[in-house]
């Protein structure tokens, strides 16, 4: 599955690189069945989701849960193939903020700028 891999989130709408990478490099991971997790600022969560035909092209959805600064919390995404190294997106929490966001592949030994 191409998706599958580790994802540094680079861009953000809603939130700047100071909240973004708060805690750890802002990231999704997704494996080859469609689960995964992810965490930006103080938002974390648990990922499944599954490569999708769309009008607009193929693209993988999910629904997440986790938590946000420390409270449940819960909501849904979809993510597209920009290039073989970029992701493009957005993440909803439900009953609350969305945003799209711009991914890159974490290649191994690169670290954040």
């Amino acid at each position: 599955m191409k998706y599958e891999g580790t994802w540094r989130i680079t861009e953000m709408e809603t939130w700047g690189d100071e909240y973004l990478h708060m805690e750890v490099q802002a990231s999704i991971r997704i494996r080859r069945d469609g689960s995964g997790e992810f965490q930006f600022g103080l938002l974390s969560g648990q990922l499944d989701g599954e490569v999708r035909e769309t009008a607009s092209g193929e693209r993988f959805e999910f629904t997440w849960d986790g938590t946000d600064e420390g409270e449940e919390a819960s909501g849904s995404g979809w993510l597209a193939m920009v290039s073989k190294n970029t992701l493009a997106g957005k993440i909803k929490l439900h009953h609350g903020d969305s945003s799209t966001l711009v991914a890159e592949r974490a290649l191994p030994g690169k670290t954040r700028d």
